[in-house]
């Protein structure tokens, strides 16, 4: 990345913007690491000197074969890590929590909570959290009509999956495996997978919340 560019990320004033009928909403554009993150599309003011680039376009230059999603981790009042959850892209749960990773379509898992802890301190110890809706488990209607695919089996530790019926009209809640399950068992309905930040046993540790979206 140039200089000058990376000046203009670092002081925030390059966002990515989605203008609709109803108005406009806006995504910030973060560099951490050397990396570019986008963030989930809100309805906010856009700065007068910002500099603004179509947020279809900046999702066209992604990898399509290697989609990678985050979510910022915070608890007592301040966000206290980030993980980054590899997802597979060919999937309709993955595409929809790609969806709900960028606020295209409105929705959002910003702001929403890890609500329970499965199994604590036991194999197959996991996290359910993203009721965008009601943000206490009785959400989280499906975004697309059809969930249905091939899924991968995974019994691991950091396994991002469906814990309802892809026909549920909470499909949009998922669970994140914490520690390994040890008597063979694997799911069937594994979508992504966390490959770097915060140690997953920490999710199970801590009240959260969460903001989402991609990383480039």
């Amino acid at each position: 990345m140039r200089e000058p560019v990376k000046r203009l990320v670092e002081a925030g004033r390059v966002l990515a913007i989605q203008d609709e009928q109803d108005g406009r909403r806006s995504a910030r554009i973060t560099l951490q690491d050397g990396q570019l993150y986008l963030h989930p599309l809100l309805r906010q003011p856009t700065p007068v000197h910002a500099y603004t680039l179509q947020e279809s376009e900046v999702v066209g230059v992604l990898d399509p074969s290697c989609t990678l999603a985050f979510l910022d981790l915070g608890w007592a009042g301040s966000t206290r890590g980030r993980v980054i959850i590899r997802l597979t892209p060919d999937t309709p749960l993955a595409r929809q929590f790609v969806l709900l990773c960028r606020g295209q379509r409105g929705h959002t898992y910003r702001n929403t909570n890890l609500l329970r802890v499965g199994d604590k301190g036991l194999p197959g110890e996991r996290v359910l959290g993203g009721d965008y809706e009601s943000n206490d488990g009785t959400g989280g209607d499906p975004l697309l009509p059809n969930l249905q695919g091939q899924y991968r089996w995974s019994g691991r530790a950091g396994a991002v999956w469906s814990g309802w019926p892809r026909w549920s009209t909470k499909s949009a809640q998922f669970v994140i495996t914490t520690r390994d399950w040890q008597d063979g068992s694997h799911l069937p309905c594994a979508f992504g997978v966390v490959v770097s930040g915060l140690d997953v046993k920490e999710l199970a540790n801590k009240e959260t919340s969460k903001n989402f979206g991609l990383e480039e």
